[in-house]
């Protein structure tokens, strides 16, 4: 993962600051991370983004996509 990391790191031009999901596919795996878009004071007001990245089996990041943007302070109400 954090090879992933630093892969979409050049590619978005922003550290990504975690992972919250992993999961195992037929081609390889799929990992959700969450990238800091937007730095706002105070913090709880920065927006942040997921990005659903693909990696092959060698851990090569093949595919990306944004797929949520919300504030730092944001709670899921799932």
């Amino acid at each position: 993962m954090r090879y992933a990391a630093d892969q979409l790191k050049e590619l978005l031009g922003r550290a990504p600051e975690s992972v919250s999901a992993v999961q195992p596919t037929e081609d390889g795996w799929q990992a959700d991370v969450e990238v800091l878009e937007l730095e706002r004071v105070p913090g709880t007001t920065s927006v942040m983004a997921t990005y659903r990245v693909m990696l092959d089996k060698e851990g090569e990041l093949v595919a990306y996509e944004r797929t949520r943007r919300y504030t730092r302070g944001q709670i899921d109400r799932r």
